[in-house]
């Protein structure tokens, strides 16, 4: 999410999927109070289909403390990530990403010890093609993409999960394009603890590069914005009451 314009989007998305996939319908709506949440069409919205509305007060973050200290936890393991592979900070986006995708699959004892996946649908999840995030990553390369004498797998760096196909994401140094595969060869130790002599210290797309590089990883999340706006992927950003 780009702006915070699209938080009303995606608050309709994510109620479709909640109540399509539960059999349940959304009966309260919390948040921080941010202005985004009060538009006319928002405003509308939750008083038609009858969703109660409750947020903390202004400049009261200890009411919002659960949301807070997980905003927090969240950015602190994808600087980690970061840093253990020597990454550019360009990759924030997609390292806050895993971190939420394996969070939501780790046991923890707010939800009694199992995860937060088998607590919404009810199963196990498979952890089976969980890989080390900027490790190496040979991605195949299909017959039809390539002549008999090219190379059969491109070198890239492992980025994360897709949450619609059960493929990779891996980016693409020499091209500086994504790469979505399940044809995929790890290196889990690669470049542990050492830069990438090929990789760009720069953003393929330039305005990326003004925005994120010349603030600076910690002083562009160190406010909270990009974890609450990255709220539409984690599970538990929306604090709901079901009936």
């Amino acid at each position: 999410m780009k702006h915070k314009g699209e938080v009303f989007q995606h608050f309709l998305n994510f109620k479709a999927m909640v109540e399509k996939e539960k059999g349940v319908s959304i009966k309260c709506l919390r948040f921080d109070g941010g202005g985004e949440y009060f538009s006319n069409e928002f405003s509308e919205y939750l008083k038609e289909h009858g969703i109660q509305r409750k947020y903390s007060c202004s400049y009261s973050p200890q009411q919002n403390g659960i949301a807070k200290r997980k905003n927090k936890h969240i950015i602190k393991i994808a600087h980690v990530m970061l840093n253990e592979k020597n990454l550019p900070n360009y990759f924030w986006a997609k390292a806050e990403t895993t971190a939420i995708y394996i969070m939501n699959r780790t046991p923890t004892t707010t939800v009694h010890g199992i995860t937060p996946e088998e607590k919404f649908i009810g199963k196990k999840p498979n952890v089976s093609h969980i890989r080390v995030f900027g490790c190496i990553a040979y991605v195949h390369v299909p017959d039809e993409k390539r002549s008999k004498l090219n190379p059969k797998a491109e070198k890239c760096i492992f980025i994360g999960y897709s949450s619609k196909q059960n493929i990779y994401k891996c980016f693409n140094p020499s091209t500086r394009k994504l790469q979505l595969s399940r044809d995929v060869m790890f290196d889990a130790e690669s470049c542990n603890g050492y830069p990438y002599p090929w990789l760009p210290n720069t953003h393929p797309y330039p305005w990326v590069n003004g925005w994120v590089m010349g603030m600076g990883l910690d002083t562009w999340v160190g406010n909270g914005w990009v974890s609450q706006h990255l709220a539409p992927v984690l599970l538990s950003s929306f604090i709901l009451v079901m009936d």
